[in-house]
């Protein structure tokens, strides 16, 4: 990239990802200091694009970002949380655990579901009022480093690269965006987060990070079914003990009923498929009755931090910090992460005000660093940071045991186990084929349950076919030799969007035909920017890298 002449802006600031996060963090920065230059990069064609979460909001940031909030009349607020249920589900029943044997972290009363997506919208329109400059459309691509090795700025994509990597006719190099500071808000598994950690070193002496697929459907719900406020979240079936991971049902105003479904990473069965593990639960008694006479009207998936406490990397860096769900900001137990992107925005953006303020650039933010745990961040996340491992060493009891310590933690500010390790990564988990049974997985209805093809036809993803494959495969024999052969080529099952086939040399599917001659087809126009690949491969053989900007999903109200 560097050999090619580009143009170069100068900011203050420089932000990737217009999440809560990035806008969080444009926004205080502003309110800090007027003066400053901030430019944020959005990937999607517009902001909100590409966000995905479940979601209901503790708006407890949003309260200390802009007190006066409530006061709006277009704010994206309107449902707040009615009822809370939790539910275990079994093969053919369900029972409710009492509200009253629920941590108080858990209670979802003063809380609100949103569409995350409106959210970020209506941020950005804030940020644009104060001066912030919001570039949609523009994904960054690579970092700038100085001399002495520190961050100084971003690139962002080239337009019109051909497949075979030549320019095209409508080639436009990308741009060069220089700031004092860089802030790193891509989200989850973000590849220049990536590439900064391994850098910098970033997760030594950490756990390593842990992750969940979280699957989506948005739903217009008939009126006798829909109950606004309602909250509820479930675990159980159709998971089996060792395989972690659960779901959520959330009532909107308007008739919308958002259903989703979160697998644990860690899964050891390279059959499991998330996605259809998906389309099953709903067909549950407890859960299909909300849908009867119902239209579906989006899809989407998306990785989660999981790893918590114990797995959030060193945040600075020379140059830039990390923050949402770059750094791994969600508690899991909450299924909530936006209200610590937003602190994280804030108070990183306070760090890098004061900085500037005195005369510094492209230094590290150690001040950033040594701040985040003894905040509300911090508190939030230390409480829950034994759930997750013990819900992996102990299943579903382990679920139990986990809300003992969390009403520990809470109580006493102290936990038996001290802090658990998470162990392997989620890679390492996936145990070869032959330790394992098929999984057979009822053909969808297209009423309730559906195929991955027509799901990602509701997430409006587009990706222009001739440019250069972002799913990037480093050793194609490897694949081959591993991920197919050993592994019965978990991609094909893995990926909610029917990206990776293996196929025979007459076009069939071949994913777990052995001994026969296969090849691997990535059909990377139908990625929806999940990056489960780039977690789950059980070689690590995958990059995710950003296509063209402005592509990939682009969710309406999710």
């Amino acid at each position: 990239m560097s050999e090619i002449e580009r143009e170069s802006m100068e900011f203050d600031v420089v932000i990737v990802g217009a999440g809560p996060a990035g806008l969080a963090a444009a926004i205080r920065l502003k309110q800090v200091n007027p003066e400053l230059s901030v430019v944020v990069l959005e990937k999607g064609s517009e902001v909100g694009a590409h966000i995905l979460s479940g979601a209901v909001v503790d708006p407890v940031g949003i309260d200390r970002l802009l007190p006066d909030w409530r006061a709006e009349k277009d704010h994206p607020f309107k449902t707040p949380v009615t009822d809370d249920h939790f539910l275990v589900l079994g093969p053919a029943g369900s029972f409710r655990l009492p509200n009253f044997l629920m941590p108080p972290l858990m209670n979802n009363h003063g809380n609100y579901i949103v569409s995350l997506g409106n959210v970020c919208r209506w941020l950005a329109g804030h940020a644009e009022a104060l001066g912030v400059e919001v570039y949609p459309g523009f994904a960054a691509a690579d970092l700038i480093y100085d001399e002495n090795g520190a961050v100084t700025g971003v690139v962002t994509g080239d337009m019109g690269v051909e497949r075979d990597g030549s320019h095209g006719p409508a080639f436009a190099p990308g741009m060069a965006l220089m700031g004092k500071y860089v802030l790193i808000g891509e989200g989850v598994r973000g590849s220049l987060a990536k590439q900064l950690i391994a850098r910098f070193r970033l997760g030594e002496g950490r756990e390593p990070q842990k992750f969940g697929i979280g699957l989506k459907e948005l739903w217009q719900v008939k009126p006798e079914n829909h109950r606004p406020g309602l909250v509820q979240h479930s675990f159980g079936w159709p998971l089996g003990t060792g395989t972690g991971g659960g779901s959520f049902l959330y009532h909107l105003e308007d008739n919308q009923v958002a259903v989703g479904f979160v697998v644990h990473l860690n899964y050891k069965n390279p059959y499991l498929s998330p996605f259809e593990e998906f389309q099953r639960f709903k067909t549950h008694p407890a859960i299909r009755g909300t849908f009867e006479g119902a239209k579906r009207i989006s899809y989407g998936a998306r990785a989660i931090t999981e790893g918590g406490w114990q797995s959030v990397p060193k945040l600075a860096f020379p140059g830039g910090a990390l923050i949402g769900c770059s750094a791994g900001f969600v508690n899991v137990p909450r299924i909530k992460g936006s209200h610590n992107a937003v602190l994280s925005g804030m108070l990183a953006a306070e760090h890098v005000a004061a900085a500037i303020a005195e005369g510094r650039a492209h230094d590290e933010l150690a001040g950033y660093e040594a701040a985040w745990r003894a905040s509300d961040i911090g508190k939030d996340l230390k409480k829950v940071r034994n759930v997750k491992p013990l819900w992996s060493r102990l299943g579903l009891f382990g679920v139990a045991v986990g809300g003992l310590d969390m009403w520990l933690n809470t109580l006493f500010g102290f936990s038996p186990f001290g802090t658990l390790k998470h162990g392997k990564p989620d890679y390492a988990a996936l145990e070869p084929a032959a330790n394992h049974k098929k999984i057979d997985y009822p053909k969808p209805d297209g009423v309730l349950t559906f195929d991955r093809l027509s799901s990602v036809f509701l997430s409006n993803t587009n990706h222009e076919e001739n440019q250069p494959i972002h799913l990037q495969v480093k050793d194609l024999e490897l694949e081959k030799r591993s991920e197919h052969d050993v592994f019965a080529g978990p991609s094909t099952r893995y990926c909610p969007a029917g990206v990776y086939e293996w196929v025979d040399a007459d076009g069939n599917a071949a994913a777990d035909r052995m001994g026969i001659d296969v090849r691997f087809v990535i059909n990377a126009q139908n990625c929806v920017h999940c990056k489960t690949c780039d977690i789950k491969d059980p070689n690590q053989n995958i990059n995710w890298v950003p296509p063209q900007g402005g592509e990939g999903p682009v969710y309406p109200n999710m």
